[in-house]
């Protein structure tokens, strides 16, 4: 027979049951659209937090000082004061550093007008905003100038602007910090992401140390690399400079390194971890699917049993009754998997415009999702197609 003909034969026997055939392929609509759409809310999850990490900086990584001890005990890393300007400045003069920022961070209460705030205060340098991947809403960044003769300026972010009700007119105004008078030169613009990144007050980094620290050492030192590809270059150079520069031969470092690669790829693991268990968690209802395929298939020939003898009787081998109602089972699994790709991808779409990562479209998980579908029906559909094919066509006539 003609696999033509068994199409056809196949869709004309679908279309005389349509409710009995819509309810069989339910199972696996819910089962395909549940795949594509939880698959892609996990990719764009990883996107979302992929590009907010990005946002951090542009090929960023973060020095931090060591630990301190005290008696037995001893303190995380950061807790220490190992790093310093100097330590910045010859770091600036490695190959494939594009701009460097140190950071010397302190708390301190933010005054502008009647409105106030205790705000993370961050001393540092022109680098700060390449390298941190900042942009200015209005006025102007600190400049070199700035740093070498302790000025008195400050640039907020976005969110402490809010706190402090100011706005693209306050450019110019004094704000007081920690009880001494700024000159406010410019606010940057949102990025979004943590609200930390977006809730601080920049000042010179000399300006920082002089009024706040009194001290050479620094928070934390911001290096952006020229590109992605020699990040780990980077990484290895940063840490035998230190090593030198800090006399250490031990092999036990007082700083840490942390870059966007590493974050990265934790992300992507979880990621990974994820989108495997939520496609498990839907790939049931796609087994659901099949069980109900196999059962209605299954009842379809119970039902068809003096059909499949007259067929029998009049020249059709076993292998053309089997042919028929896989081909029949193929029918419905894939009819339900077209259109349960189609409303996953609809659920993606919109589940992706809500939550802000914008639609994530992964042509392989359709691939995937309506392959696994036909295998549901051929798998679900062999045993009710060979439970026809051994039929006695005999015994079949004489069913009622």
């Amino acid at each position: 027979m003609k696999i033509t003909d068994l199409i056809g034969l196949a869709f004309s026997r679908l279309g005389t049951g349509k409710m009995r055939a819509a309810l069989t392929m339910l199972g696996v609509i819910i089962g395909v659209a549940s795949v594509v759409a939880l698959v892609s809310v996990a990719q764009g999850a990883t996107k979302g937090i992929s590009d907010r990490l990005q946002s951090l900086g542009t090929n960023l990584l973060t020095v931090s000082p060591g630990f301190t001890t005290t008696g037995a005990t001893r303190g995380g890393f950061g807790t220490a004061t190992t790093l310093t300007v100097d330590d910045a400045t010859a770091l600036a003069q490695l190959d494939g550093v594009q701009a460097i920022a140190p950071e010397l961070t302190s708390n301190k209460l933010v005054i502008a007008g009647t409105q106030n705030e205790t705000a993370r205060v961050v001393g540092t340098t022109p680098g700060y905003l390449s390298v941190f991947a900042y942009d200015m809403w209005v006025g102007s960044f600190l400049n070199q100038a700035s740093v070498d003769h302790n000025l008195r300026v400050a640039v907020i972010g976005a969110t402490t602007a809010d706190n402090l009700s100011l706005t693209e007119t306050s450019v110019g105004s004094t704000i007081f910090i920690g009880g001494l008078p700024f000159n406010l030169i410019g606010i940057l613009q949102p990025k979004g992401g943590t609200t930390s990144t977006d809730d601080q007050v920049l000042i010179p980094l000399s300006t920082a140390r002089q009024l706040f620290v009194g001290s050479n050492s620094v928070s934390a030192i911001g290096v952006s690399a020229a590109n992605q590809d020699v990040i780990s270059t980077v990484s290895a150079e940063i840490t035998a400079t230190l090593e030198q520069r800090h006399g250490i031969t031990t092999g036990v470092d007082d700083f840490s390194i942390a870059t966007q690669a590493q974050l990265l790829g934790t992300v992507s693991g979880v990621s990974d971890t994820l989108t495997l268990l939520l496609a498990g968690i839907a790939s049931i209802s796609l087994l659901v699917g099949g069980i109900g395929i196999m059962n209605i298939m299954l009842v379809s020939v119970r039902e068809r049993t003096r059909e499949i003898g007259i067929r029998k009787a009049i020249g059709a081998r076993g292998r053309d009754i089997l042919s028929q109602f896989l081909v029949e089972a193929l029918a419905l699994s894939l009819a339900g998997g077209l259109i349960g790709v189609g409303l996953g991808v609809v659920a993606s779409y919109g589940i992706g415009v809500y939550a802000g990562w914008g639609f994530v479209f992964n042509p392989v998980t359709v691939v995937v999702a309506v392959l696994f579908s036909l295998i549901v029906g051929i798998v679900f559909g062999v045993w009710p197609a060979s439970q026809a094919a051994r039929l006695d066509p005999v015994v079949a006539l004489r069913y009622e």
